[in-house]
């Protein structure tokens, strides 16, 4: 299982950045979304996504935070911290191809800065179909995405066993 360790918060104030850097929030993704009629646009717009986030920090890009499943290399890299003791996670992450990072981009929208009980309670798979993106990507990206989500809800889950660990 991979999961990264808490890190301190100067480590966390980088990742917020690049996660956050360039990323709208989803809702604002999910409405222009349906303001773009042509899947060729949508296209565009996934790629535009990916190119607006900031580079992933060197020190993300190892193989603990290369997600398995992914056609095109895919780093994701987690730390967590606390919110009146919830843990909250943050997510960075990078691809190789121009596609994936913009769904990478798309769901670090849904995930980093929130809560774990949050993430497990979002269904980012749900949003991937809502969106299109499904019948109009390859397999091997949906499963690509899958893996994603699956790392991500993983990290998740080891965030609130870590909590429950420490709070004995």
């Amino acid at each position: 299982m991979q999961y990264a360790a808490p890190v301190n918060q100067r480590q966390i104030g980088q990742m917020d950045r690049a996660a956050g850097a360039g990323i709208p929030p989803i809702e604002d993704i999910i409405d222009n979304f349906a303001l773009l009629e042509e899947w060729d646009d949508r296209y565009r717009y996934v790629i535009e996504l990916g190119r607006g986030m900031d580079p992933l920090p060197d020190m993300h890009r190892c193989d603990a935070n290369k997600v398995p499943g992914c056609a095109s290399q895919v780093w994701l890299g987690t730390s967590t911290g606390f919110e009146d003791e919830q843990p909250v996670l943050h997510f960075c992450g990078d691809s190789d191809a121009h596609i994936v990072r913009g769904l990478v981009a798309i769901l670090l929208a849904v995930v980093s800065g929130k809560p774990a009980d949050q993430i497990l309670a979002a269904d980012p798979i749900a949003l991937f179909d809502r969106l299109g993106l499904r019948e109009h990507l390859t397999p091997q990206r949906s499963n690509g995405f899958r893996s994603m989500v699956t790392r991500i809800c993983t990290d998740a889950q080891q965030a609130l066993v870590n909590r429950a660990a420490s709070a004995k």
